[in-house]
């Protein structure tokens, strides 16, 4: 029988009318995001059906529209499974990239769905504080030998603090950091054979040393949230290790704010324990091209389809193997 793992997007999955054609066909789904409408004393939804993409794309605003959006995503693949009369899938692993661990967390019961889309507004807030005085920035690299990781990083040595912030996909890695030190780094990536390095549009150093204030930050808001245990196997961003209590879950909401998010690790981890097929649930497919990559053999399905009757792409074949 197929393993099955839910995995959840992360920022910049995010675009104008995700979750719109989603709600029109499912009383779930729209019921998911009232709830996150409400706890957030306005309409996030909205937001999220007409933009404008500026004010979308705005961390404080995706954030919790990505939680939102995710979770209505789940609601309404539950409840298409149950009028089709299938038996929904019990993941092995919910697996959320960066961000996307607030919506497998609250997959997982770990946390409510109003906890969450409020914790990661003060996220957004808290990350966009926490780089002030210091000029931060990330850039994607392309086509770089794992092997040589070290001397791109050394490329920024003496000009501030630079690091590997996410490990998509091999041949693709995020670097973050002090803007000098991560320019630096661009500059000199194809004299040690990568095909190309790319500042990205960001205004925060995510994954990096700088984030320290808001992890602290976030450590104080997170302290008088209820958390349980997770229902479903969870996995560290940073080294794929499980999360298996409420304390762990907890931490990991504050580590990964200044630690990197290894998705390759996380998707190896997966396969290892037998996950044959992986569920993106949420807007957008890049989790689904990734996994693509890392495990070529795997099965990866993208339930975002808009073409699709309700604008969600229904597994039926995974869950009849559930």
């Amino acid at each position: 029988m197929d393993r099955i793992a839910y995995v959840f997007p992360g920022q910049g999955s995010q675009s104008v009318g995700m979750g719109k054609a989603l709600v029109e066909g499912s009383p779930a789904a729209k019921a998911i995001l009232a709830e996150a409408d409400d706890a957030l004393g306005e309409s996030i939804s909205r937001l999220a059906f007409e933009g404008p993409a500026e004010q979308l794309d705005m961390t404080v605003n995706s954030q919790p529209a990505l939680v939102a959006v995710s979770i209505a995503f789940l609601a309404a693949l539950r409840e298409r499974w149950a009028a089709e009369g299938i038996k929904a899938p019990a993941p092995a692993f919910a697996a959320g990239h960066s961000m996307g661990q607030y919506s497998a967390m609250v997959a997982a019961g770990v946390i409510s769905l109003a906890d969450a889309v409020r914790l990661v507004r003060e996220r957004g807030r808290q990350m966009q504080a926490s780089g002030q005085g210091r000029s931060g920035a990330m850039a994607a690299i392309i086509g770089l030998d794992d092997a040589r990781i070290p001397e791109l990083l050394a490329l920024g040595e003496g000009l501030g603090s630079v690091t590997v912030a996410n490990r998509n996909s091999p041949g693709q890695i995020v670097i973050s950091g002090d803007r000098a030190a991560v320019e630096a780094a661009v500059n000199g990536v194809k004299e040690l054979g990568a095909r190309r390095g790319i500042l990205l549009p960001v205004s925060v150093a995510a994954h990096s040393s700088l984030m320290a204030h808001a992890a602290e930050g976030m450590a104080r808001v997170l302290a008088p949230i209820s958390f349980a245990d997770p229902k479903i196997p969870l996995l560290a961003n940073a080294d794929a290790r499980p999360l298996a209590t409420a304390a762990e879950a907890r931490g990991e909401l504050i580590e990964h704010l200044t630690r990197g998010v290894d998705w390759v690790a996380a998707v190896q981890r997966m396969s290892a324990d037998g996950v044959t097929t992986f569920v993106e649930i949420g807007p957008g497919k890049v989790l689904t091209g990734l996994i693509k990559r890392i495990a070529p053999d795997a099965t990866a399905i993208a339930t975002d389809e808009a073409t699709a009757p309700g604008g969600i792409n229904l597994p039926f074949g995974v869950a009849a193997a559930g």
